[in-house]
């Protein structure tokens, strides 16, 4: 059974079982700035966990699958043996109070064994710690399926899952192994663990699930490692040097993928946050290369780095996945490597002149080296010969999130009251797209309904309902509008109020979401009653409009039936 054939079989599955077929979210996470990645299908579920979100509205049921795209950076360095990688894609099935126990693991139990043909070796439970009890409740309906099952209790370190990021909901999983190896991870939802680490039970338990599809793919076809699979063997046929180690091929191939899959949803390669981790995957597959075909780098040769091989590969993961995932974009992929190809001849030579200066070689003067010429902990391992023999990655690592701190608490103190770690990039590109919504409105009238939204240093990104594509006309009057707004140099306010009161205003929000007793409302203009733009929003923003910069609207496509998405810029921002 190919890889294409189980996703179908996925989805059909729940799908015939009253569940929504959702797609995979952005990598970059929408609405929740505790983490930098989408690492999990639940992820873009957490409104609906919480009851902040209505599922009924939004997908007509309570139950909702997917088949999400991740990316997992804490085993970066791991990558290279049989079963580490950085971008995988989950399975999952989900409900938010349509069923709990019962029905999850009779789903996962006839899926394996019936439609995926799979004998269960085993499962286990969470068997209770400290104030947590024992899920006697799975454990029994696991022998009422199969009687002679066997299952293992574990404590909360291998069955309790989450939260993601640093709160949210959380609760005991039950999981199904199969020859060996975990294969589907199910969690009972019952508990917010606040930041403090806290629980406290959910109002409307759910389930949320998840299974690997690059390990599932391994078991079905019976291969040794997740790398022998059609998800895999596609991409490297007789094009990787034939020097290369299995150990380079694997990383070759692991950060291929994800750099391809972070690119074409916006990410782009910078020292800070996802750009960093996009730009160590890029730097670390040149450095492997170049070292496993050219041998270690040599001041002599670096201004001739040629990686045609890397953009045959990044070109392959696009033909490999775009059947299912539309949005890979090879010409940016390939646009935005080269620029980085270019930028990592120049911070080698750079930072080797740096380089030899240097007496010693510790963590803080590394970092100096990454934080000056972009060279990462990779690269400065390669060039540092002895001086960075005794150079860890920890010691590394704990240099930058020190730095990170810095950076943090300068944030907090800059936008106190606001979303900290956000720059003011992003800041001004929040406020935009408030400035959009209402532009939007104006064109085209009240069925205009904002649908999501995603904000990164480099664009905005703003989904809507609309029935069909936008002319060059209408995205020019969208762009002269906005553009007007920014030139009157309007002011930027918020007010609280009751959200009866609130919602009398005519402030744009969502009308699935469950909102406090009172609610938040940023506007622009010179008072309430008369600005241009006011929405429920908790910030931060900009004080004025005249800060914002040319907005340019660069793309404009379709993502769903009904629902448009536009992603712009604004020019004259750093």
């Amino acid at each position: 059974m190919n890889s294409g054939d189980i996703r179908k079989k996925f989805l059909d599955f729940f799908e015939k079982r009253v569940h929504s077929v959702v797609p995979s979210a952005s990598l970059v996470p929408e609405g929740d700035p505790s983490v930098l990645f989408t690492t999990a299908g639940m992820q873009q579920f957490k409104p609906y966990y919480l009851g902040k979100k209505d599922a009924m509205v939004d997908f007509g049921t309570l139950n909702t699958v997917s088949i999400q795209k991740c990316v997992r950076t804490s085993d970066i360095d791991e990558v290279g043996d049989e079963s580490h990688l950085t971008f995988f894609e989950m399975l999952g099935n989900f409900s938010f109070g349509g069923y709990f126990k019962e029905e999850a693991i009779k789903y996962g139990y006839e899926f394996i064994t019936q439609e995926m043909k799979l004998s269960v070796d085993y499962v286990s439970v969470f068997g209770g710690e400290g104030d947590l009890p024992a899920d006697t409740e799975s454990e029994r309906i696991w022998k009422s399926i199969e009687p002679n099952i066997k299952i293992k209790r574990a404590g909360r370190a291998d069955n309790f899952w989450g939260p993601t990021g640093d709160e949210g909901p959380c609760g005991p999983t039950t999981e199904i192994y199969v020859r060996g190896l975990e294969i589907w991870n199910i969690v009972f939802n019952e508990h917010y663990q606040s930041k403090d680490k806290t629980l406290t039970k959910l109002p409307t338990p759910g389930v949320d699930t998840g299974m690997g599809l690059e390990r599932l793919v391994m078991v079905l076809q019976k291969k040794e490692n997740i790398f022998e699979t059609d998800l895999f063997s596609p991409l490297d046929v007789n094009n990787l040097p034939s020097i290369m180690s299995e150990t380079v091929r694997r990383i070759m191939l692991d950060h291929g993928r994800a750099i391809t899959f972070l690119v074409s949803d916006g990410v782009k390669p910078s020292n800070v946050d996802r750009g960093y981790i996009l730009r160590r995957l890029m730097r670390r597959m040149m450095a492997h290369f170049h070292k496993s075909a050219r041998g270690p780098f040599k001041a002599s040769d670096v201004t001739d780095l040629d990686f045609v091989d890397i953009e045959n590969l990044l070109e392959r993961v696009v033909d490999n996945y775009r059947h299912f995932y539309p949005e890979l974009d090879k010409e940016k992929v390939l646009k935005i490597f080269r620029e980085e190809n270019s930028k990592f001849k120049t911070a080698i030579n750079r930072g080797l002149r740096e380089l030899k200066k240097l007496n010693t070689l510790d963590a803080k003067a590394a970092f100096k080296l990454f934080e000056s010429y972009g060279l990462t902990f990779e690269i400065i391992k390669d060039f540092g010969g002895e001086k960075a023999v005794s150079l860890s990655r920890d010691d590394f690592d704990a240099e930058f999130k020190k730095h990170q701190e810095i950076s943090r608490a300068g944030a907090e103190q800059k936008f106190k009251g606001g979303l900290a770690g956000h720059s003011e990039t992003e800041i001004k590109y929040h406020t935009t797209t408030h400035l959009l919504h209402q532009a939007l409105h104006d064109i085209f009238g009240s069925h205009v309904v904002q649908k999501g939204s995603n904000i990164t240093p480099e664009r905005l990104r703003f989904d809507f309902s609309h029935p069909q594509k936008m002319t060059d006309e209408e995205k020019r009057k969208v762009e002269e509008i906005v553009n007007q707004k920014i030139r009157e140099s309007l002011p930027v306010q918020s007010v609280v109020l009751p959200r009866d009161e609130a919602e009398k205003t005519g402030a744009h929000h969502f009308f699935g979401e469950k909102y406090g007793d009172k609610v938040s409302i940023y506007f622009i203009g010179r008072d309430l009653a008369s600005a241009y733009s006011k929405e429920f929003c908790g910030g931060p923003h900009v004080k004025n409009t005249s800060e914002l910069g040319v907005f340019k609207i660069i793309k404009e496509e379709a993502v769903a039936a009904g629902v448009r998405r536009i992603k712009a810029t604004l020019s004259g921002v750093q």
